[in-house]
């Protein structure tokens, strides 16, 4: 499961940590903010501080590009002969990209009416540099996608390009069928090998968390914990709403399903989501719910419900659009229509290679804070909530996927109504959502399996 889930043998939680780091490191900085001593504000704060928080964020840098292609080329390849697409495949896609810009475009527009991090600015801070990038059009920031030089792209981190060209070298590695087989097995491997990183540095994030917050609160004092607050209550409000309001109204327009039945079948799911904050750990419960419980044919959830948990990120495309409100607010940064425009379809595109793992949407932030020009330092304001915050967008993440797979199979006329509308079909004895850890590994290594 997810790195962060509590462990049986006793031990601490990578959660628990965290959020000890969190409280440590605002203690810390609100003493020495009172303090005021000049050796500890330049050597302790300005010094070790400094350098181990931006090693932890250099560290999370460091993982957006190679888990970004190998992530994508995974995702093209699992979906097999692109000959069997067809309309399941067209219609998945268009829905679940759908889905995300409408969360992420409804997101900021919750945030910015209610402004968190609003009249609050950091004072003192170096802002060399992180000034917001010149805007360009619309049409510009659309024809840029398309990478001039592919290599250039990637050593220069251009996001954008980046995910647009690895599209593209995905689909032509599916046409060159069997001869492409060794190659997607290396980027199977090298994905898995990502995945251990991503566990690896975020093993030290209570560590960098603590450095990063102690240094921010040091300079700013407690002044920064009502932003936070409004940032936390703007961003659950905000999946809620998606949750609750308009995936249930995608539902229920394109399908002409019953909400209220769909999320009651569904809840097993959710609560191990919400356990785990991994879309992937739960690729087995939720298979187990579209089909037994909700109905919907296993040759239609076989590919949407693995395809969603890869492309599908509608819980972290909220929180990306929420925290990039809240951070340019906080930093004083006007980006403008243009600039949100560039974070709508930043974050749609990037939830294609987004994993489904715990803390990878902290990396995708980063990548969404340097392409609109907002300080990744400023993480550090929302990292100490951030599991909580995974948890529930986790949740948001895998009903988007099972909503997307309904309404594709209620089209195609794969939903056995009969299931459906039974309210004890697919329940097991008491509940048990207990996956033998061989039929796990079965089921993950089969949907990220190409077609031979």
């Amino acid at each position: 499961m997810g790195a962060t889930q509590t462990q049986s043998d006793g031990k601490m939680s990578l959660t628990t940590k965290i959020m000890i780091a969190m409280g440590a490191g605002l203690v810390v900085g609100v003493l020495f903010n009172t303090i005021g001593n000049e050796f500890i504000n330049t050597h302790i704060v300005g010094g070790l501080f400094y350098m181990i928080g931006r090693m932890f964020v250099n560290a999370l840098q460091m993982l957006v590009v190679p888990l970004v292609f190998f992530s994508l080329i995974c995702g093209v390849a699992g979906i097999g002969d692109i000959r069997i697409l067809g309309r399941v495949g067209g219609k998945s896609f268009a829905l679940y990209l759908a889905t995300t810009a409408t969360a992420i475009a409804v997101a900021i527009l919750i945030a910015l009416v209610v402004g968190p991090g609003e009249g609050f600015q950091i004072e003192g801070a170096d802002l060399a540099g992180v000034a917001a990038k010149e805007a360009p059009s619309v049409w510009d920031t659309f024809a840029s996608i398309v990478p001039r030089n592919p290599v250039a792209a990637y050593a220069s981190g251009e996001m954008l390009q980046i995910i647009f060209y690895t599209i593209i070298l995905g689909v032509a590695v599916l046409m060159l069928g069997a001869r492409s087989t060794p190659f997607v097995e290396a980027c199977e491997y090298m994905n898995e090998v990502m995945m251990k990183i991503v566990q690896i540095v975020m093993a030290f994030a209570p560590y960098g968390v603590f450095c990063l917050i102690a240094k921010t609160f040091t300079e700013q004092g407690l002044g920064l914990f009502l932003p936070v607050l409004t940032y936390v209550l703007v961003l659950v409000g905000a999946l809620l709403l998606h949750m609750f309001g308009t995936l249930m109204l995608f539902l229920k327009v394109l399908s002409g399903l019953n909400p209220f039945t769909f999320m009651k079948k569904l809840r097993p799911a959710q609560i191990f989501a919400f356990s785990t904050a991994s879309s992937n750990a739960t690729i087995p419960v939720t298979l187990r719910c579209v089909t037994e419980r909700i109905g919907v044919k296993n040759s239609v959830a076989s590919f949407t419900v693995p395809f969603g948990a890869t492309i599908n990120m509608d819980g972290t495309a909220i929180m990306q659009g929420v925290a990039t409100v809240f951070l340019a607010n906080v930093y004083g940064i006007d980006l403008g229509i243009t600039g949100y425009l560039t974070v709508i379809a930043m974050a749609v595109l990037a939830s294609i290679g987004t994993a489904g793992v715990p803390g990878v949407g902290l990396v995708m932030l980063t990548m969404v804070l340097g392409q609109v020009g907002l300080p990744i330092e400023g993480i550090a304001l929302i990292l100490g909530v951030d599991r909580l915050m995974d948890m529930i967008r986790t949740v948001v993440n895998i009903t988007g996927d099972a909503v997307v797979s309904t309404i594709v199979a209620k089209s195609e006329g794969q939903v056995d109504m009969n299931v459906f509308n039974d309210p004890n079909a697919g329940v097991v004895a008491n509940d048990d959502l207990h996956i033998e850890p061989a039929e796990e590994a079965m089921l993950a290594q089969a949907a990220h399996r190409p077609a031979e």
